[in-house]
């Protein structure tokens, strides 16, 4: 790797470091956190489907804002826009609001994320190109996800230590803090290379033009429209599953109030992240298709979920988490690098804010409905019900796979293979 690549990739991974740590402090107790609050567990999971719901909203028109004014503006707007919403978190749970507000702070949290999804990716990929990076973007990606598993791990523990230590409310404090360090430092070093934003047409004109490329070349190609078709489904059950590990590990433990083993379920995801992301690359090189692992690790992670659902064992439980951690760290970095591929540059962060969108959509109504199932039968039935949605998505990946596209069996940078806009 040339010393500019390598500059390009250390600010990449820092990027990842401080965005993962600011949101992993309260990654451990936040469903604790909204119970604290006076919501249940049905309202909990509903605000966590409003922050959804919020991505939903704003994926698209935020996509355009990286690939019209800039992928640095987008991720400066992303890191402000969470500062003050976390912020207003804290005041709520304060003030033990009316759900409403929560539902409406949440919407604002999900235009936060929105800011990041596809930008930051989007400015790794073309920076990687313009200086002249040749190897796989599994590799990278996987450096990534190691970064961001390290963070996790430091974050969620001390998040539930200082929540322990505390009170449930200082996590998002820190979060708040950490977001404004991240400011600054992207403020600093971030530089659009390889990409050009194009700022000559008005905002409706430019999201009207973005879109239908976007849609041109993500949904209406078909090796891209099925992968992303299959993110509801996963999306929507990885999200509640790691919420709902919360609780759950809690009541397998015995003790509701020992939050620090709540952080302990976004502890040991991060740890088995960490692991995913330093062996994704050596693990894709055992197919002959991304495809192929990626269905492999889905299948994986569904019966991993009917086990943890199923069981009444506390270590055991953290064992399967383990499990299952691993398996979304290997499978993330294929997926990516399959999905940057096909798509052109300068549609590239709005087809990635797609991708994110369709995965937002599945939270929307899985979220909420798994948390009912929860109120009603218990968290380990709903788990099971949440691996059994999660299997609708495997015939989709399938299909991505009867495409054939080079991208499938890429196992170095190919952004050639994505044809000029």
């Amino acid at each position: 790797m040339n010393p500019a690549a390598r500059r390009v990739q250390r600010i990449y991974l820092t990027l990842m470091l401080g965005n993962t740590l600011a949101a992993s402090f309260i990654w451990g107790i936040n469903t604790l956190f909204l119970l604290d609050a006076g919501l249940s567990n049905f309202e909990a999971f509903a605000a966590n489907a409003f922050f959804t719901v919020g991505m939903v909203i704003f994926e698209i028109p935020t996509g355009v804002v990286a690939d019209t004014v800039g992928r640095k503006v987008s991720y400066l707007l992303g890191t402000i826009t969470l500062s003050v919403t976390t912020g207003l978190y804290w005041m709520l749970w304060l003030w033990h609001s009316p759900f409403v507000w929560w539902a409406l702070v949440s919407v604002l949290l999900g235009l936060g994320f929105t800011f990041f999804s596809g930008a930051v990716e989007a400015w790794l990929v073309d920076a990687l190109a313009f200086t002249g990076y040749t190897g796989s973007l599994e590799a990278v990606f996987g450096r990534g996800l190691v970064v961001t598993g390290i963070a996790m791990f430091t974050g969620s523990v001390l998040g539930g230590v200082i929540a322990q230590a505390t009170n449930l409310g200082v996590p998002f404090l820190v979060r708040a803090g950490v977001l404004v360090v991240m400011f600054i430092f992207a403020y600093m070093v971030m530089r659009d290379l390889g990409f050009t934003p194009d700022r000559s047409a008005g905002p409706l004109k430019a999201t009207r033009n973005v879109l239908t490329q976007s849609v041109e070349h993500g949904l209406r190609k078909r090796s891209v429209r099925y992968v992303i078709f299959s993110a509801p489904f996963a999306g929507g059950v990885g999200i509640y599953a790691f919420y709902a590990l919360q609780p759950y590990l809690l009541q397998l433990y015995g003790d509701p109030t020992a939050y620090s083993i709540a952080g302990l379920a976004a502890a040991v995801l991060s740890l088995a992240q960490v692991g995913g992301g330093l062996l994704a690359p050596r693990i894709r090189s055992l197919f002959a298709k991304r495809t192929s692992m990626m269905l492999v690790a889905g299948l994986i992670s569904i019966g991993t979920l009917v086990a943890l659902g199923l069981n009444g064992v506390f270590w055991l439980a953290v064992v399967l988490l383990v499990v299952w951690g691993f398996v979304f760290a290997v499978a993330g970095p294929v997926r990516q690098a399959y999905l940057n591929d096909m798509i052109p540059s300068k549609q590239r962060a709005t087809v990635l804010s797609f991708d994110s969108l369709f995965g937002s959509l599945g939270g929307v109504v899985i979220q909420p409905a798994l948390g009912r199932a929860a109120d009603l039968q218990g968290y380990g039935p709903s788990l099971v019900i949440g691996a059994v949605v999660e299997l609708i998505g495997v015939p989709f990946l399938l299909a991505s796979r009867r495409q054939r596209d080079r991208a499938d069996t890429n196992t170095a940078r190919a952004d050639a293979a994505a044809p000029a806009a």
